[in-house]
């Protein structure tokens, strides 16, 4: 199933579907998104099992546990025998409560709330209109 000895960090995270293309896993790299230890990572390190791959991605950093090596691109069921995502909960806490009390998400191409869907906005989050 694509196992081997050396793979570099770029492919490994584009085969366990951590990045949609090789591409913006060879990006994030370089611009030092992805991190071993304490120290940033090029796209052509080599990783070996047992390492911890930290990837961040905002708001938060997400932490890899690197279980397996494969330079494959697998199906998403299979990926979880190469990595186990060990992101601490506080963590995965903190993601959580943006998605729930900080970001709202409006239809693309619906265009800015009106005044009165801004009241209703303001309303569901619990924000009353003082005047």
């Amino acid at each position: 199933m694509g196992e081997t000895d050396k793979v570099r960090i770029d492919k490994w995270l584009w085969a366990v579907r951590i990045f949609k293309t090789r591409s913006l896993a060879a990006e994030a790299c370089g611009k030092g998104h992805v991190r071993i230890g304490e120290s940033s990572v090029k796209a052509s390190r080599e990783i070996r099992e047992g390492e911890v791959v930290r990837v961040r991605m905002v708001p938060v950093e997400r932490h890899y546990l690197v279980k397996k090596m494969t330079d494959k691109r697998m199906s998403a069921q299979l990926a979880v025998d190469f990595v186990e995502d060990v992101t601490p909960r506080e963590v995965l806490d903190l993601l959580n409560a943006a998605k729930v009390y900080g970001f709202e998400r409006r239809d693309r191409g619906s265009g800015r709330p009106t005044k009165r869907d801004r009241r209703m906005i303001d309303r569901m989050k619990g924000e009353e209109e003082e005047f």
